[in-house]
């Protein structure tokens, strides 16, 4: 055997070891649970689309809760929401996933006006993993989410089990230990 076959075998391998690197490190599936919010517009189509988006542009939607209706919570002075829990597989990592959720938001009519302000469309990350991540952009897990009762039951509807990466208790358990007195209604089912 010749030197520039030998020299091409071991670029060869070297390449299918790169991509199997690859496949089994840079590729790695992770698993987020996210809450989707609206109390503006056609609240149950912006959800509908929003959850198509997120199927499509972030990763794979493997259960979602029923949607859950309540009263705004911090700004009470505004429609109803439509709440709903999505598990998503990602291969995104935490902040890449929260900017293709801010362009999701962004396409369906979102506008940053005024915190805890009505909205066509809200996507949150919940839970990525059980990373616990704290920065200007992105605090994972949500810091509120232990003390929204439309938060904890949607979620709970899908993750019960799951443990808080904080808390160190199931959502269950952080629903039952919730002092949130907003009531949490089951709303009518409108699915794409």
């Amino acid at each position: 055997m010749n030197n520039r076959v030998l020299l091409n075998l071991q670029y060869l391998s070297f390449i299918i070891s790169a991509f199997i690197f690859y496949l089994c490190v840079m590729s790695k599936t992770h698993i987020a649970f996210l809450l989707t919010g609206s109390n503006l517009g056609d609240r149950f189509g912006l959800m509908n689309k929003a959850r198509i988006q997120i199927d499509e542009l972030a990763g794979k939607v493997i259960a979602h809760s029923n949607f859950y209706e309540t009263a705004a919570w911090g700004k009470e002075d505004q429609p109803n929401f439509l709440n709903q829990a999505i598990k998503l597989e990602t291969n995104h990592t935490s902040l890449e996933l929260l900017n293709i959720l801010l362009e999701i938001e962004k396409s369906l009519g979102r506008t940053r006006d005024q915190k805890w302000d009505a909205r066509t469309i809200d996507i949150d990350i919940l839970l990525y993993e059980n990373e616990i991540i704290e920065n200007e952009d992105l605090q994972i897990p949500h810091k509120h989410m232990h003390e929204r009762n439309f938060t904890l039951i949607p979620l709970m509807e899908i993750a019960g089990e799951f443990e808080h990466p904080i808390f160190k208790k199931s959502i269950e358990t952080l629903y039952w230990e919730s002092k949130d007195n907003l009531d949490v209604f089951l709303a009518e089912t409108h699915y794409e």
